[in-house]
């Protein structure tokens, strides 16, 4: 499988200048060649090719006006056309309906105020790691490298990103075969909330840290200096870097929580089950901002790809699974329940139920896992005994039986 391995680049003041011009160049190319393409659709004309638009790029490296596209690297140029000819398919297909998610708009022209510039180099771009640990990129020099773990492979390609907050880093494409993990022999299904980031069909619950609420009132007063700038100014552009950088850290520490969550999760289990949610429905309600700060797409893609690498089974089951409904116990539909009721108790069995961890356990079911109930919050209410089964007191002991096969509560 393919895999992206992103690391900070600390490029020095002239460094940054000749990715300034790189950025410039290719965001300019990009450009000429969507107006090219729009002129012939207005004028009724066949798209220009690819092989076309290569070759209007090299007579415009003679011209006068446009000679200043030779001083970067030319793989750069040629792979602006490639993200314009990727962007116009993956439009297309979208428009008839191959392509799955929703529809997408056409391409844009790009700014240079954008707030995420980038430029990708190939193998023969001849960029090359140094002996001491650089980026050597062709027209900009060796880039300082932060390492933060080892390439599993040569890579393919780079991309050299600047975000919003003004910061460099390098995304290596690297092709990597399975990692596979010892097998665990243990199954868990994940209920993901906002009260509660994830609770586990074991019993165990993850707080969520809500990055977002958290920064709040410091993002407040960043942006409210930010408006207070004016228009065009230095201190404006100064404060916006500060909103951003701002942002940036939240985003930092959300993107390591998933992290550190899925590994863990990947490490302990051999199959993992968890709900497909809507997060685009959820995101119109009034949970919005709390349902993009918890971030469960991001989350369950982790998910996804660590298990596949791991050998580890990934199971989504349909979000119309009635998991909060069901009684995990005896299997009977209790009905839905409004949000505010945490804890019930089913009518049938009696059994007292934490909703999530209900949830969680009838996930894991769904998806045919057979998940131990041990240390779950699950415990018998008060129901009066068979005439025949008076007195008796049935083993509760769990550790070696499946939710399937707990039959016996405490009738005494």
């Amino acid at each position: 499988m393919q895999l992206r391995y992103s690391f900070r680049l600390y490029p020095t003041v002239g460094q940054r200048s000749s990715l300034a011009q790189a950025f410039g160049c290719a965001r300019v190319v990009f450009n000429d060649a969507l107006r090219e393409r729009e002129d012939a659709r207005a004028a009724g004309l066949p798209f220009p090719k690819a092989a076309e638009l290569s070759k209007r790029l090299t007579e415009a490296k003679k011209t006068p006006e446009r000679a200043w596209l030779g001083e970067v690297s030319a793989v750069v140029l040629q792979q602006s056309l490639r993200d314009l000819e990727t962007a116009y398919g993956n439009f297309f297909a979208s428009l008839k309906g191959t392509r799955k998610g929703p529809k997408i708009r056409p391409p844009r022209f790009k700014s240079r105020k954008d707030n995420r510039q980038a430029v990708r180099f190939t193998a023969n771009a001849r960029w090359s790691i140094t002996p001491g640990g650089r980026l050597n990129l062709p027209k900009i020099g060796p880039v300082p490298v932060r390492w933060s773990r080892v390439l599993p492979s040569t890579p393919s390609t780079v991309t050299v990103i600047k975000d919003a907050a003004g910061r460099y880093f390098a995304s290596f494409v690297v092709e990597t075969g399975p990692d596979l993990l010892p097998e665990t022999g243990q199954a868990v299904g994940v209920d993901l909330g906002l009260t509660h980031f994830a609770v586990l069909s074991d019993g165990r619950k993850i707080e969520s840290p809500k990055f977002l609420r958290r920064a709040e009132r410091k993002l407040k007063r960043a942006q409210q200096a930010l408006s207070r700038k004016a228009e065009g100014s230095n201190n404006r552009d100064k404060q916006r870097v500060k909103v951003a950088r701002a942002h940036a850290r939240v985003a930092d520490a959300r993107r390591e929580f998933h992290h550190q969550l899925s590994t863990s999760l990947v490490r302990e289990n051999q199959a993992l089950a968890v709900e497909t949610l809507s997060v685009k429905g959820l995101a119109r309600t009034r949970l919005a901002k709390s349902v993009h700060d918890a971030g469960w797409s991001a989350f369950l893609n982790m998910l996804g790809y660590k298990a596949g690498r791991a050998g580890r089974e990934f199971i989504r089951i349909g979000r119309f699974e009635p998991t909060s409904q069901v009684c995990s116990h005896c299997g009977i539909k209790d009905g839905p329940k409004l949000l505010h009721v945490r804890e019930w108790t089913c009518g049938d069995c009696g059994t007292v139920h934490d909703r999530d961890v209900n949830a969680a356990r009838n996930i894991a079911k769904a998806a045919g896992l057979a998940v131990s109930a041990c240390g779950a919050q699950i415990r018998p209410g008060l129901v009066p005994a068979p005439r025949g089964e008076a007195g008796t007191h049935p083993d509760a002991a769990c550790s070696t039986r499946s939710v399937e096969g707990i039959t016996g509560l405490q009738a005494g």
